[in-house]
């Protein structure tokens, strides 16, 4: 190998390993909305002729938009939201920069005439990737797809041996029947699940077809299997509501489709 090329190789390594680093430093921030009875759409034209743009004018990317599928989860009246941010800071200073631009301001105020949008304040948490994690692809599918956002509470110091399994066995089970992975996530912060959550985004076909490849997958003696070994001193997510399911369709703007 001569001296050029070693060089060149060896300054490649290099921005690779910052470029990695950088990533690294990524957050994701899952948002949920609450509306007032009626003002969904409103809220939705918002995010559609205004909002999505703004925030990518002040360094955010808008991953995925969604609306649950289901009237009990809030069909009606729930936006749910994930963004991308450089770091947790970038993160604060972009939204100070959004709230202070003028065509976001004029926007708000247009589109609050017949009242308040929002019922309450939005509810963000700050998410990190696990280290099984697909990278996050931003793209539309080739077919449309339901997607189905799941949150896992762990019993008190169960939550390593829940990645553990999700690692080893879940996802490649997930993906036998028919299962497709987006992203897997953690909180950043305690008091939003830091140490006893999982959060994910999966995608389906449909409800329908979602339903049944959960009904297949716990039935697969390989997760039967895995599931009895993981719980041999008791089961990892708190009973009975450890689990939370909401399937959700994109919205029309949504980059995640």
């Amino acid at each position: 190998m001569n001296r050029i090329t070693f060089l060149a190789l060896a300054l490649s390594s290099l921005f690779s390993t910052l470029i990695h680093a950088a990533d690294d430093a990524r957050v994701y921030e899952l948002r949920t909305y609450t509306c007032n009875e009626g003002k969904l759409d409103a809220l939705l034209a918002r995010f559609r002729d205004h909002t999505c743009r703004l925030f990518e004018k002040h360094g955010m990317v808008n991953v995925g938009y969604w609306v649950p599928v289901d009237e009990e989860n809030g069909s009606k009246t729930i936006l749910i939201y994930v963004l991308e941010h450089k770091s947790r800071e970038a993160a604060a200073a972009s939204f100070k920069a959004f709230g202070a631009d003028p065509e976001w301001q004029a926007a708000r105020k247009a589109s609050e005439e017949g009242g308040n949008i929002l019922a309450k304040a939005p509810e963000s948490v700050f998410m990190t990737p696990t280290d099984y994690s697909p990278s996050l692809t931003i793209a539309k599918g080739e077919k449309p797809r339901v997607f189905e956002l799941r949150t896992y509470t762990t019993n008190e110091g169960k939550l390593d041996a829940l990645h553990a399994r999700f690692r080893d066995h879940t996802m490649k089970l997930f993906t036998k029947h028919g299962m497709s992975h987006l992203a897997y996530w953690v909180p950043v912060d305690a008091d939003k699940g830091a140490g006893n959550k999982l959060i994910y985004i999966i995608s389906h076909d449909s409800k329908e077809t979602g339903l049944a490849s959960f009904t297949a997958f716990r039935n697969d003696p390989d997760w039967i299997k895995a599931k009895e070994a993981s719980e041999k001193d008791g089961p990892l997510t708190v009973q009975p509501d450890g689990v939370k399911s909401v399937y959700m369709t994109a919205a029309d703007f949504s980059p995640i489709q």
